[in-house]
């Protein structure tokens, strides 16, 4: 349990018999611990926000006003990015943001944080990835390769703007889910190994003589872990909020790729 990696491993809580899909095999359908950390996380939405619609006020309680403050707010970031067409998009980035950053504060809580897991981020990335393609190619047609070929760029360095262009499009869902990944992992990570340091530095100290001194470098471990803490939950938010932002100016170059 001392491993600061060990709060990452994916095990099963429900062992479920693999279904046979025809044409994939066995799919193995049971429940883990990131499955159960997402649909606990789902869960905690709807359960909040039908508590917010169930018997809205005028005047608003502090639950409703938490949530017509985030439904304002990912609304003013979609029109003010896309523009007024980022309206029509609302559902999807409001829906991936919230869901984000409610995996991201229960892992606060909890031993296991989903979005640590690279398939996740990669998952919503490609997602994302796909709604992109798909909504540029149905709003301009061809003309969404102009995305590749920025207004402006001379003839002659078109063989090198077109194949940077080509790559950095491709590689978005990449850094996308990365960014997520990495800072979710990281950060948990350094708070496992400065708690761990408590508890190494209070065994030290328990043995007595001049190891006593341990304790002062045991608070001080312990001033470390209460300021991650503080950090990571402003990371937790921050990382949907990046993720919603980059999510918003994708589908703006597909909204408007003849203006790129």
């Amino acid at each position: 349990m001392a491993d600061p990696m060990h709060q990452f491993e994916v095990h099963k809580v429900v062992d479920i018999p693999p279904v046979n899909v025809p044409g994939l095999g066995l799919i193995d359908i049971s429940i883990t611990n990131s499955s159960l950390a997402m649909m606990v996380a789902f869960g905690l939405v709807v359960l909040f926000f039908s508590v917010v619609t169930a018997s809205p006020k005028v005047v608003p309680g502090r639950l409703q006003v938490v949530g017509e403050g985030m439904f304002s707010f990912i609304d003013d970031l979609a029109t003010g990015v896309i523009g007024p067409e980022g309206r029509s998009f609302f559902p999807y980035i409001f829906t991936l943001f919230i869901f984000i950053l409610a995996m991201n504060m229960l892992g606060m809580f909890t031993v296991f944080t989903a979005t640590a897991q690279l398939a996740v981020g990669l998952t919503f990335a490609l997602m994302t990835f796909a709604l992109v393609i798909v909504v540029g190619l149905v709003r301009n047609g061809l003309g969404f390769f102009k995305l590749f070929l920025p207004s402006g760029v001379p003839w002659y360095l078109w063989i090198l703007v077109i194949p940077i262009e080509i790559i950095s499009f491709f590689l978005r869902p990449v850094t996308l889910s990365l960014r997520l990944f990495g800072n979710m992992l990281g950060g948990h990570v350094a708070m496992k190994v400065f708690a761990g340091f408590i508890v190494s530095l209070s065994a030290l100290a328990a043995a007595g003589g001049v190891a006593y001194l341990a304790y002062v470098a045991a608070f001080l471990a312990f001033g470390g872990v209460l300021a991650l803490t503080a950090l990571e939950f402003l990371v937790a938010f921050l990382q949907a909020f990046v993720f919603a932002v980059l999510t918003c100016v994708y589908l703006n170059d597909a909204v408007h790729a003849g203006h790129h």
